[in-house]
């Protein structure tokens, strides 16, 4: 869209004076007033605290609800204060406020969960996450939380008065997730790597098929396949039937037919409840504001236009799989190998380590063990305790101490070390005297022996 220079100038003109008037002039109302005209002092710290907190005055609101809670233990605002501190927090916004929040919040659902306020509290501990969710090409991790946060609260509260506002979130969030793994797969595949291209686009259409791309996802998973080679033939054929029967008015599903036909290949009937879901999607399109269409560039967050606005979201997470390239060892898959998880548990009192006895012994414990058994007789002997012993060395040197050698270490060979020339010519002067006194000596003996 165009702008002329004088609808350009009436535009920021508007945003120059609408934007301070909505969000600085005017302040946002607390979401829970009491109705309650009392003048108990509970009911006047917590009016004050309500009214510090739409003025802007977090420090001083959080104040005042910390005083009502540990002076009024029994007070009937002891709830909605707690609930107060948590959404002071929340509107102060920033890391560390969101973070002081969704700490709050979790107290307060794990202290008051029967009550109402639990439903609102799990929501904004979703929309913490779902506002600070980042674009598809960067870091995923706000996103995964707001995914599982959104799971919880339509588990923990089905029906309450924000789920369905949680269902479409959890839409939206799934499509931001979605994105950026059909991005990572289109990198593989434009790069010529079909394994794993494959592998990215099979755990996308199984985790997210209210995923907008998924139609396009599968024709990608179909050709990978088919450029693999004969063999995964079957698997190409199962990504084209599948666009064929979950998405049958994308524009890739008469293509999908023809890819069957050619193939030999059954080709499957349109599911009638995913045919419903895409009319509804087509006939209730997202429609974007003037201010959306013109700064939505500038948005930190992903784009949820196309997501789904109807089917239910992905409850589950889809365990991430291996390349169909990468060998498998005999019995992995199928056939009673192992498929699950690697858990780690804390060894209990009664463990093998307790009641085995220790395998780094080895033969010195079966050894003593033995001689235990036949009642000292061998000691009487005056016989050694004998200790197997891997290297001949060791084993001479074992007998000639009559000590065992220390456990997981071998004896070391003897290596003679070259002396020096120091060293030969210092032992030649002393072996020089030792000889000359053995001549003498034999020279004297000699002399005697004769007289």
């Amino acid at each position: 869209m165009v702008f002329s220079r004088k609808q350009r100038v009436q535009l920021i003109a508007v945003l120059a004076v609408g934007l301070p008037a909505s969000s600085c002039w005017r302040h946002k109302k607390y979401e829970h007033p009491i109705a309650n005209d009392s003048k108990q002092p509970d009911k006047v710290l917590f009016d004050k605290a309500i009214d510090d907190i739409e003025h802007g005055r977090y420090e001083v609101a959080r104040i005042t609800l910390n005083t009502l809670i540990n002076t009024y233990d029994q007070s009937e605002y002891l709830a909605k204060s707690k609930l107060a501190i948590a959404d002071s927090w929340y509107r102060e916004g920033g890391a560390h406020g969101y973070a002081q929040a969704e700490a709050e919040y979790k107290d307060f659902i794990l202290f008051y969960p029967t009550m109402e306020e639990s439903a609102e509290a799990q929501n904004r501990v979703c929309m913490i996450h779902y506002n600070q969710m980042e674009k598809p090409d960067r870091d995923a991790q706000q996103a995964l939380r707001a995914e599982d946060e959104c799971r919880q609260l339509l588990v923990q509260f089905p029906n309450s008065r924000y789920a369905k506002e949680a269902a479409q979130r959890l839409r939206n969030i799934q499509e931001g997730i979605a994105e950026g793994e059909f991005r990572t797969g289109f990198f593989y595949y434009k790069k010529g790597s079909n394994p794993a291209a494959a592998n990215r686009f099979s755990r996308l259409v199984d985790q997210y098929p209210l995923y907008s791309k998924s139609d396009e996802a599968l024709w990608l998973l179909g050709d990978a396949y088919s450029r693999m080679g004969n063999r995964f033939r079957t698997k190409a054929g199962d990504a084209y039937g599948r666009i064929v029967r979950e998405y049958p008015l994308s524009s890739y599903a008469a293509d999908a037919k023809s890819k069957l036909e050619a193939m030999e290949l059954p080709v499957p009937q349109a599911d009638p409840a995913a045919l419903a879901r895409m009319k509804f999607d087509q006939e209730h399109p997202v429609r974007l504001g003037l201010m959306r269409k013109t700064f939505g560039f500038m948005a930190g967050g992903p784009d949820f236009t196309h997501a789904a606005q109807n089917g239910t979201p992905s409850m589950s997470t889809v365990q991430p799989t291996v390349p169909v390239s990468v060998p498998m060892p005999a019995g992995a898959a199928g056939t009673g190998g192992f498929n699950g998880d690697v858990t780690v548990s804390q060894v209990g009192a009664n463990s093998a380590l307790d009641t085995k006895p220790d395998a780094r012994l080895g033969g010195q414990q079966a050894g003593t063990n033995a001689q235990a058994a036949s009642g000292g007789n061998t000691a009487q002997a005056g016989e050694a305790p004998q200790v197997a012993k891997t290297p001949a060395e060791g084993a001479s040197q074992a007998a000639a101490s009559n000590e065992p050698l220390p456990m997981n270490h071998q004896m070391p060979a003897m290596k003679k070390k070259k002396k020096s020339k120091k060293q030969k010519n210092a032992d030649t002067q002393q072996a020089a005297p030792a000889t000359a006194t053995n001549s003498n000596e034999q020279g004297s003996g000699s002399s005697q022996a004769q007289k």
